[in-house]
């Protein structure tokens, strides 16, 4: 067994990797992409027999996924639009989880109240990241950004305290007073439990000064929030939502600021490897759906699928332009038409709704079919909605156009230019010492170029990228050269080829 463990996390790692090589080539989402080549990992001999323990997933994916999403949410911001954002959490996600149980329950013959309810709160909850991204991209209203951000954190608490009482249902009879009362306790629990979490990590933080000393302590937190807390009998994804939102507006968390650029690349890398690998298990789960299936029923199955992407989206598009507009929110009625059609467009399914999918317990009947449907709407929302989200707002007039985007840097780039003559007069009549003039010379050198690199993408020609990276490998081979001669040192070849490592990166991340 430990054989094809080990076999297995391989075979996931070089998924990853060729995965991200792929999605670079081809017009494909990564996602999909990387549940193609989990599908392709269930065929290998003997993978078929190993299948990820639920909760496993349950607990070492949800809460650094979790903690991270409420880590970085904007507090003010939020607090600003906390009515909008709590009407769409709350009420959309149990709207959602309950009409997609209703209907799975009725398209399925024989499938318990409970198991449907499970599959409503896996795929009720929303991923703000491929909305936010594109949003973020073309120049969205920021305001829309927020209160996806803080709708997608409030409802990932929302859809896992629905689907724990569905896991509850599905181990023995529960009537509607004792769900009420679970339900008080599971929240409330839940939320008491994160703030003592919090003031104690906020206690201890001080006290670790050493950055990898802070970095654990950062990892360590969300498992501590969450796992206990479910031990408890109380909600783990409250506690951890509380936890990483209380000290992400407490100074960065636990990370002091020696610390915090490493730490963030750190829970960067980490968040991408637990969604990216998500995707993978769902591939490799795909295959038992239609192992189990008869090929007769097989056209029913699709036909479902189809149906319960239909609800997730209209449902919540009839919820941001009709429901909601007749409960008359003061503050929601400041949102204008084009930007509640964006809202009811950005429902993008993820890794929070693989994750609960996943974590259905292996005994519950018609797993597969539930993993199955899950796995649908999350395909067909990032597919349909997150490739189409630009041109949609683009065309409500809601983004930047190019020009926009070219003034705005043209006019930056000419302040800064600004600036550096002056800091060069100033040196020159010694109204400031050299060593303060290079300071902010190099400050304001730093934010010219990236300003430059905007101009340079709108104006570059095609051969312009081609000889850039043609100077940077030249750079690289001569620097591996000079190391090869016993020209320079380790250290030297090492530091040089970060900078160029670097440079690349921020090339192409837009100089930003």
């Amino acid at each position: 067994m430990g054989g094809e463990l080990f076999f297995l996390g391989l075979a996931v790692a070089v998924a990853l990797v060729v995965g991200r090589v792929l999605a670079r080539r081809l017009p494909v989402p990564e996602a999909i992409l990387l549940v193609a080549l989990g599908l392709l990992i269930s065929l290998l001999p003997g993978v078929e027999k190993v299948r990820v323990d639920p909760e496993i997933v349950l607990n070492l994916f949800l809460p650094p996924l979790v903690y991270h999403a409420a880590f970085f949410t904007a507090p003010r911001e939020t607090r600003a639009d906390a009515g909008p954002i709590a009407i769409m959490a709350f009420t959309l996600t149990c709207a959602t989880a309950l009409v997609v149980a209703l209907v799975v329950g009725w398209a399925v013959p024989g499938l318990s109240w409970a198991a449907a309810l499970a599959l409503g709160a896996a795929v009720a909850p929303t991923d703000p990241v491929a909305a936010t991204s594109v949003m973020k991209r073309v120049g969205a209203p920021r305001r829309l950004v927020t209160i996806l951000e803080g709708e997608s954190l409030v409802n990932d608490g929302v859809a896992l305290t629905m689907f724990g009482l569905a896991l509850t249902a599905l181990s023995h009879q529960v009537t509607a007073a004792d769900a009420a009362i679970e339900l008080v306790k599971v929240v409330a629990g839940g939320i008491v439990y994160g703030m003592a979490v919090a003031w104690i990590i906020g206690r201890i933080r001080p006290l670790v000064r050493e950055p990898g000393g802070q970095i654990v302590l950062s990892l360590v937190t969300p498992f501590v929030a969450y796992i206990p807390a479910v031990q408890l009998g109380l909600s783990g994804v409250l506690a951890t939502i509380v936890v990483g939102f209380w000290l992400g507006i407490k100074g960065q968390g636990v990370l002091q600021p020696a610390s915090r650029l490493t730490g963030q690349v750190f829970w960067e890398v980490l968040v991408f490897l637990l969604e990216s690998t998500l995707f993978v298990l769902l591939g490799m789960e795909i295959i038992d759906v239609f192992a189990a299936m008869p090929r007769h029923e097989r056209p029913r199955l699709v036909a479902t699928a189809l149906l319960v992407i239909a609800v997730v989206v209209l449902l919540r598009m009839l919820w941001t332009l009709v429901v909601v507009p007749l409960l008359r929110f003061r503050r929601f009625e400041t949102i204008d038409v084009r930007q509640r059609v964006v809202m009811g467009w950005a429902g993008m399914r993820g890794a929070i709704t693989l994750a609960i999918a996943l974590s259905i317990p292996l005994g519950v009947g018609n797993r597969p079919l539930l993993l199955f449907l899950a796995a649908c709407v999350v395909m067909a929302t990032l597919v349909g909605q997150a490739t189409t989200l630009a041109p949609l707002l683009r065309r409500l007039g809601l983004g930047e156009s190019d020009a926009q985007v070219k003034e705005e840097a043209e006019a930056r780039a000419a302040t800064l230019e600004a600036a550096l003559a002056r800091i060069d007069e100033m040196a020159a009549d010694d109204r400031v010492d050299d060593r303060t003039a290079d300071v902010y010379r190099q400050l304001f050198e730093l934010r010219l170029d990236k300003v430059r690199s905007v101009l340079d993408e709108e104006d570059e020609q095609p051969h312009t990228g081609k000889l850039r990276k043609e100077l940077v490998k030249a750079q690289r081979d001569k620097l591996n050269q000079l190391y090869r001669k016993g020209r320079i040192s380790t250290d030297t070849q090492r530091k040089l080829l970060h900078e160029l490592d670097l440079e690349e990166r921020r090339r192409a991340s837009g100089g930003h």
